[in-house]
């Protein structure tokens, strides 16, 4: 199945829509951020130090062990262009960028493809894979796989890259990885705390792939006010903020969730943990018409594995998710 790669939520969003088609949390940057980042002094070159301090501290990793990258996508592409996989896997429907990467890099690459509910079974992906990489909670599904089956793909001379850029949207993050030293993790702080525009993440894994990967940027690969997010965003009270917030965020979904259930021709993907549902229509294109009714959702069909029946909505608060949900009653 041909697919579009590159094409992301905010591909589906034109002025005067209702934006339910990107993740970011509404609302964000908080101001407390804002302040922060707008006392940077930008005339310096950016120095990592602090934030890879931060970082490690937020994870109980060691300092050595963290790669700070521009987003979550830089880290895929640096995974492409620093490792020679003999076969690569990608489980799917995912965020595409990794697939997107590893086919620019040239490396022979497969596509396992979960069926719905979307939940990880470790015995599809193929033994001789060297390099497997799998969301969680994954994009665009919502679903949160259990550590033990993430666990459950490790081989030797196998690396399990988990991106894990939703992974705050879970309250105390059970199934993260994040703080295993024999696990590869990529994270994003853009979603949770607004930051898309200055593209700010990171990876997590063994010192001697982090230096690898880290052979692979630039000089000054950060910016600087990127890297005072970082220390900004993974200080205990920010953790605490973000953590809050995944609370709230759990009854916003539930709610929305349970009122999708009543729209004829609609299912939900069951289980969702991240900041949007996936929906399943009857009709096909549903888009196209929402679009028409002022809303602007993530279609479903550039993700391998999806059909057009498909679709992605973010969570957001009450009334814009009941005006939502009227919608679609009308098209049903």
């Amino acid at each position: 199945m041909t697919v579009d790669l590159h094409h992301h939520g905010d591909l589906d969003v034109a002025p005067g829509l209702v934006d339910l088609a990107v993740n970011v949390r509404p609302g964000t940057p908080p101001a407390w951020l804002r302040e922060r980042l707008a006392r940077v002094d930008l005339a310096r070159y950016p120095d990592q130090r602090e934030a890879l301090a931060a970082v490690a501290a937020r994870h109980g990793r060691d300092p050595a062990e963290v790669l700070l990258t521009a987003g979550a996508a830089e880290a895929f592409v640096l995974l492409a262009r620093a490792l020679a996989p003999r076969r690569a896997v990608v489980v799917h429907p995912q965020f595409t960028e990794p697939e997107a990467a590893l086919v620019a890099a040239g490396h022979p690459l497969r596509r396992v493809l979960l069926a719905p509910p979307f939940v990880l079974d470790p015995a599809l992906v193929p033994d001789d894979a060297d390099l497997v990489i799998v969301g969680n909670p994954t994009n665009p599904t919502s679903v949160l796989h259990p550590a033990s089956r993430l666990r459950a793909l490790d081989r030797p001379e196998r690396i399990v890259v988990v991106d894990e850029a939703f992974a705050d949207c879970v309250p105390g993050e059970p199934e993260s990885l994040a703080g295993d030293p024999s696990a590869v993790v990529v994270r994003s702080l853009t979603k949770t705390w607004g930051l898309a525009g200055l593209r700010v993440g990171y990876v997590l894994g063994p010192a001697a792939l982090v230096e690898q990967l880290r052979a692979a940027q630039p000089h000054w690969p950060v910016s600087t006010p990127a890297l005072a997010a970082c220390i900004a965003c993974t200080a205990p009270a920010a953790v605490a903020e973000a953590d809050a917030w995944a609370r709230d965020l759990a009854g916003l979904r539930a709610r929305l969730a349970g009122r999708l259930a009543e729209v004829p021709g609609v299912d939900v993907v069951p289980g969702a943990a991240a900041s949007f549902l996936l929906v399943h229509a009857d009709r096909p294109e549903m888009w196209k018409p929402l679009r028409d009714k002022g809303f602007a959702v993530r279609r479903g069909d550039t993700f391998p594995g999806l059909d057009s029946h498909w679709f992605r909505v973010a969570v957001r608060d009450p009334l814009t998710s009941t005006t939502f949900v009227e919608a679609l009653h009308d098209l049903a």
